[in-house]
């Protein structure tokens, strides 16, 4: 047992280095000094507000989340206050207009029409979308920054410069997607999106650790979008590390409703439970939401096979087995708004630091265990944060 939970603290501590907020990093020679950027509230230079758009990859239940919690992180830092309570359930475009209407501020501005979405992940509207931001801002000059939230929404903004400041959130790989050159540099001025580092190879590796297996299940859309969502390149990194193969079902995702990506994502979902395959890793895809992931939890209860959430304990609250407990997006929310105040206070978004690391902690489901006839060593029970007993 003390063997086992060795190895699993030291996964833990690949994950383990503290939050990093977005502190400036050194752009000058060896030797001297970084630039510090402050957080604090200022107008343009000649006294207006800053005028903020926002672009999102399509209707998705994460992107509104993130949008309110960098609201919220402005709204810590003294850059704007709400009138009223900030809605639930709204979708990102509805969400944008209340902040519009709610926000009051005198350094900032939220701007009503500056809002852009390529119709519902419609892969035909994202050229007239890009035509259409860069014609905005080329042609009015009117936006200061964008909160570009998704994938889709950082690719598309790197491909037109950005043209202004874009901080790109609510994304499972910018390194992958090509969002970013790299973790330390995004590869443009005006570019700064969150990234964190082999994330999803220290999931698997952890998964692997808790529930060893010679064959692993992964749905997600047969794309290069899909395939960055659902980390398939780091499964495949791990799985060459660790000798296990994959078993994969394709699912499409993106240029469908809602519905028919749910329903594809759980007949892929059941397709692996018929197969006997040994464990899953659910991965992010638009299919898996809070609701539908109920029924994915409940198909591999019945089979009784172990999975493992990419998305963190919320999925795990609803009958995964297992995963890595996320940080409250306060925190995510502010690591961003923080980057929007220190480029408001004259810093580039590339110089400004990238690294984000979730805290490390364990979520299990007890009542799930049960049902599927793990019995998790005392050992992951002494490591897990966040336990749960509901199963699906």
């Amino acid at each position: 047992m003390i063997s086992r939970l060795i190895a699993i603290i030291f996964i833990l501590m690949g994950l383990c280095t503290a939050t990093l907020a977005a502190q400036p990093v050194s752009t000058s020679e060896p030797g001297t000094p970084a630039q510090v950027f402050k957080t604090t509230p200022v107008n343009k230079p000649d006294g207006s507000r800053w005028r903020i758009g926002y672009v999102e990859s399509g209707d998705y239940s994460e992107y509104p989340a993130t949008l309110a919690a960098v609201i919220q992180g402005l709204q810590r830092l003294g850059w704007l206050t709400l009138d009223a309570d900030m809605p639930r359930g709204l979708s990102g475009h509805e969400l944008w207009i209340w902040l519009s209407q709610h926000t009051q501020s005198k350094y900032l501005e939220l701007v009503k029409d500056a809002w852009w979405q390529p119709g519902n992940f419609d892969a035909e509207q994202r050229a007239p979308m890009r035509q259409a931001i860069a014609q905005r801002i080329e042609n009015k000059h009117d936006i200061d920054l964008i909160i570009a939230m998704g994938t889709w929404a950082g690719q598309d903004m790197r491909e037109i410069g950005p043209p202004v400041p874009t901080i790109v959130g609510s994304t499972s790989d910018p390194l992958a997607a090509k969002i970013a050159d790299s973790a330390a540099d995004s590869g443009r001025d005006n570019l700064h999106t969150r990234i964190e580092p082999e994330r999803y190879q220290r999931q698997v590796r952890l998964f692997h650790e808790i529930v060893p297996f010679k064959e692993l299940g992964i749905v997600y859309e047969d794309s290069e979008a899909g395939r960055t969502y659902a980390a398939v390149s780091a499964v495949e990194q791990v799985g060459r590390e660790l000798d296990f193969t994959i078993r994969r079902c394709h699912a499409q995702s993106s240029s469908i409703s809602t519905e028919a990506a749910i329903d594809n994502a759980l007949k892929c979902y059941q397709q692996l439970a018929d197969q006997n395959v040994e464990a899953v890793y659910v991965t992010t895809h638009r299919g898996v939401t809070l609701t539908s992931v109920r029924s994915v939890a409940h198909i591999f209860e019945k089979a009784k096979i172990p999975s493992f959430s990419m998305a963190g304990s919320k999925e795990v609250e609803q009958g995964i087995l297992l995963s890595l407990a996320q940080a409250d997006t306060t925190y995510v929310g502010l690591f961003h708004a923080e980057t929007i105040a220190r480029i408001f206070n004259g810093a580039k978004p590339r110089q400004l630091s990238q690294l984000w690391v979730d805290p490390p902690k364990i979520a299990l489901n007890l009542g799930t265990a049960r049902i599927i006839g793990f019995d998790p060593p005392v050992d992951i029970l002494l490591a897990a944060d966040e336990v749960y007993e509901i199963a699906p």
